[in-house]
């Protein structure tokens, strides 16, 4: 839980509301999900000094385009020309009513568009809802405006993979044998706007492993499921992030954002927010993932969470800190089972050896 009398994650939102959800007209501002993460896991005093280092990543929000209603709104659907128009809009919705209710309506709405903005915007939505989760009843100002600025990028940038055919999941039946069967697209010659449109068809994941098919879970396996899945895209990392060591963080981090959002969420919204974050980490993983696994040297395995996500604050790059966030999750609910935390933490680690480091890290 975000440990945050000082106020200080509310200040660096507020500081970065004033600039919009993207630069250059498409790579992300991360400044959102960095601090939530430094605040919650001991960094609120590195919060300020990482801002204004990052200053230089964002822009101003766009000018307003036409307003979004609640009859014109599947038009402006995945038009980034809205974005400021998105944020207007949830930002009314959520001064009228519950943010719960706000996000179980728009939630299966938006999740067909999940890979939209790289997955970013379902990212900064799993971190916007993790603050409102720790103050139940009584959400600050700054975090429910985070919650609005989130769900209006993914609103913008909803888009949806292409359709897409399902071969055969992997006889065990797990999750890292699913995404070592996933195909990488033919050409690696672009970005991701480039990459997702290549995309035919996936492994079918989860699959019953009693009769060799997959099909709809329920709601607590659907959780479990998906906890899986977040363990392992953050192991594969470790063998892995070579691809591409910034992008195949996000085959960690949407999953792990959906697998947050679930419990602001009804119970029948599960499984098929499964099914969409397998759907996002498998096509990140056809995007980047490289052909052959490499085994990094090994990290010290007595390096605790503490210390890995204290390297990862010193690295002072955004995707470093967002994986290693993630990393810890996946740390600690291994230890609570009594499985080991080390690769988890070991995956953190690399990818901080993997990503270049900001010249002015704090």
């Amino acid at each position: 839980m975000t440990d945050d009398t000082s106020g200080t994650l509310d200040e660096a939102l507020e500081r970065l509301h004033a600039a919009g959800p993207e630069r250059h007209g498409w790579l992300s501002n991360h400044g959102p999900m960095a601090v939530e993460a430094l605040v919650r896991h001991g960094q609120r005093h590195a919060v300020h000094r990482w801002l204004d280092h990052y200053r230089g990543k964002l822009e101003d929000m766009p000018d307003a385009h036409a307003p979004i209603t609640a009859e014109n709104w599947r038009e402006a659907l995945g038009d980034p020309r809205h974005i400021a128009d998105w944020t207007a809009y949830f930002g009314h919705e959520l001064a009228d009513r519950p943010w719960r209710d706000v996000l179980a309506l728009w939630w299966p709405r938006l999740l067909p568009g999940i890979a939209g903005g790289a997955a970013h915007p379902v990212i900064r939505v799993g971190h916007a809802v993790r603050t409102l989760l720790d103050a139940p009843g009584t959400a600050t100002a700054p975090r429910t405006a985070e919650l609005a600025h989130a769900l209006g990028y993914w609103a913008a940038r909803h888009a949806p993979l292409p359709p897409l055919g399902r071969l055969p999941g992997p006889p065990s039946g797990s999750a890292a044998d699913a995404l070592a069967t996933v195909s990488p697209v033919a050409d690696r010659s672009g970005g991701i706007r480039d990459r997702l449109p290549q995309l035919t068809a996936f492994p079918a994941w989860p699959v019953d492993t009693s009769v060799g098919t997959s099909g709809p879970a329920g709601p607590d396996t659907a959780h479990d499921r998906l906890a899986e899945l977040v363990r392992a895209a953050t192991h594969r990392y470790l063998t892995h992030g070579h691809g591409e060591p910034v992008m195949l963080v996000h085959a960690a981090t949407a999953p792990n954002a959906v697998l947050r959002t679930l419990p602001a969420l009804p119970r029948a919204l599960w499984a098929p927010s499964l099914d969409a974050a397998w759907a996002a980490s498998a096509a990140v993983t056809a995007a980047y993932g490289p052909p052959e696994p490499v085994l990094p040297p090994s990290a010290a395995a007595t390096t605790s969470p503490e210390e890995v996500f204290a390297r990862a604050a010193a690295h002072g790059d955004e995707h470093a800190i967002k994986l290693t966030d993630t990393a810890l999750d996946v740390a600690r609910d291994a230890a609570a089972t009594g499985e080991d935390p080390g690769p988890a933490l070991a995956a953190a680690l690399h990818a901080c050896a993997l990503i270049d480091s900001p010249s002015a890290a704090p």
